[in-house]
């Protein structure tokens, strides 16, 4: 049996999902925020499942609340395909009461935040883990906000762990953003019983995270080391990310922070590629090049921007943002088609 398991962008999200990764040994995980993001999810997964070999799978869905129309949706599709998947939804927000009375897999407790949901139903069901049980209980502190709770203050740190964490854009690479965030909250397990816990933790934050860098490369900055991680897995994606202008090859990259480095050092090991776009959510395109295409050209020509020969930028007003990689190509891609055929 696979898992399929969806949960929120948060602590609490990737919390429950960590529990998950103890139980079970095949789990595809997803993440959402709230809004369409869900709905797109859940189409992937249902994608996935349908293309997987596998005839028995479970969806797992923990800290978010579906609207009545996706929960319909989902259940709609389930009861639709061809092969036994079960549907499970833990959570603990009270704006899924109604769907909790509809539907007899929509599990809603809220008086615990959902890692401590799942752990305590994950547990039960297999074997318990003193490791995973104070984890969260360190979750539960601050995601239900227990002002008096041993562990909220420590709650606090790991809350700020996992926000802070966006040094691998989970868009582009969902699993490596995943093995990132576990990486980093296994590795505060051994501060939980430490005097002064918080204060350790938060002084050991940048050394974790270098840490987990340092496994791909030789000691240097943080921002160098994750400039170097991200330029591989770029890299090993190039060809399924790339882009073309006017015989120009580029490749095209989702709200990378620090363009200019990340651009700049994957240019210098991909000499095969003349420039690099990357687009954020508010729909502004960095462009980078390397000399052997004037990129201010192509911001002025499909971004209604400008700049410098090697250093652009603009805004592409017809793009939409989406939380799937391959839809943000493609709209991309079409801005580009109508810009070299106007």
């Amino acid at each position: 049996m696979k898992l399929y398991h969806l949960s929120h962008i948060d602590l609490d999200g990737y919390g429950c999902q960590l529990i998950t990764k103890k139980y079970f040994k095949e789990v595809n995980f997803y993440n959402s925020n709230y809004g369409n993001e869900i709905t797109q999810k859940i189409e992937q997964i249902l994608s996935d499942i349908e293309k997987d070999a596998k005839d028995k799978s479970t969806i797992l869905i923990t800290d978010l609340n579906l609207t009545m129309a996706q929960a319909e949706y989902l259940d709609n599709k389930v009861k639709n395909m061809d092969k036994d998947v079960e549907l499970l939804l833990l959570d603990h927000h009270k704006t899924g009461r109604e769907c909790a009375e509809k539907f007899e897999w929509y599990h809603l407790d809220e008086s615990r935040c959902a890692t401590k949901i799942t752990y305590e139903y994950f547990s039960k069901k297999f074997s318990p883990d003193e490791r995973l049980k104070k984890f969260s209980d360190v979750t539960n502190a601050i995601d239900i906000w227990l002002s008096k709770d041993r562990y909220f203050e420590l709650g606090k740190v790991l809350l700020k762990l996992v926000s802070d964490a966006k040094e691998v854009n989970r868009v582009m690479f969902p699993k490596e953003n995943n093995e990132y965030i576990f990486n980093m909250l296994e590795n505060s397990y051994e501060f939980y019983d430490k005097n002064g816990a918080n204060i350790a933790l938060d002084n050991a934050l940048h050394k974790l995270k270098k840490k987990f860098f340092k496994g791909f490369s030789k000691d240097d900055t943080l921002d160098n080391l994750v400039s170097k991680y991200v330029v591989e897995l770029l890299s090993k994606k190039k060809d399924e990310m790339s882009i073309e202008y006017k015989g120009a090859k580029g490749i095209l990259t989702y709200s990378i922070s620090n363009v200019s480095v990340i651009g700049n050092d994957f240019l210098v090991k991909n000499p095969d590629f003349d420039f690099f776009m990357n687009i954020n959510a508010r729909r502004n395109v960095s462009l980078r090049g390397n000399g052997k295409v004037d990129v201010s050209i192509i911001a002025s020509e499909i971004a209604d921007g400008g700049g410098h020969a090697n250093a652009s930028g603009g805004v592409l007003k017809s793009y939409k943002d989406s939380f799937l990689y391959e839809n943000i190509k493609k709209q991309v891609e079409d801005a580009i088609y109508k810009a070299e055929n106007s």
